[in-house]
């Protein structure tokens, strides 16, 4: 997170980014590096989170790196800590301010849809402008072409959206 800010500010800095019209976004590791960016800095002003989690409590059990988890960061009982840590974007979801489009796989046994409803309901619920898309019979990509070409396409809407 700190090395997206940081490119932000040199982009910013250099002239090449309108601080007035940042967006950030990614997909799995991208997306989870998204939900911690904009928990943490209210300057973006469009983001995109696809297939991402925020909520590590939410994980143990149900996708497909409890073990994992567990592994590296004890059970949620003996060190609740950890996960606490981890479930800092969801956990401080009141300090989200930037319109948020989450999208998923109904059949992401990879990072469950259940990581982009929370986020989504955490906003919406917080008064803040998201979006949730969840495209059912994909999994933790979306390959179908029809799909994929939906999430480019509400890709340029949101960005399109938000950052005019």
């Amino acid at each position: 997170m700190v090395d997206v800010l940081a490119a932000a500010d040199y982009l910013v800095a250099t002239g090449i980014a309108d601080e007035s019209r940042l967006g950030v976004g990614g997909w799995s590791n991208g997306a989870i590096l998204t939900n911690y960016v904009i928990a943490s800095d209210t300057r973006f002003r469009a983001a995109t989170s696809g297939g991402g989690m925020s909520n590590m409590f939410a994980g143990f059990g149900t996708d497909s790196w409890w073990q994992d988890w567990e592994l590296e960061l004890g059970l949620p009982w003996e060190t609740p800590e950890n996960w606490l840590r981890l479930s800092y974007p969801f956990l401080h979801a009141d300090r989200i301010e930037t319109p948020t489009l989450f999208l998923s796989g109904m059949e992401d046994y990879n990072v469950p849809a259940i990581h982009a409803e929370q986020m989504y309901t955490a906003l919406r619920r917080l008064g803040v402008p998201t979006q949730l898309v969840v495209y059912p019979g994909q999994s933790h990509s979306v390959s179908r072409p029809s799909f994929a070409r939906d999430v480019l396409s509400r890709y340029l809407s949101w960005y399109g959206r938000w950052l005019q």
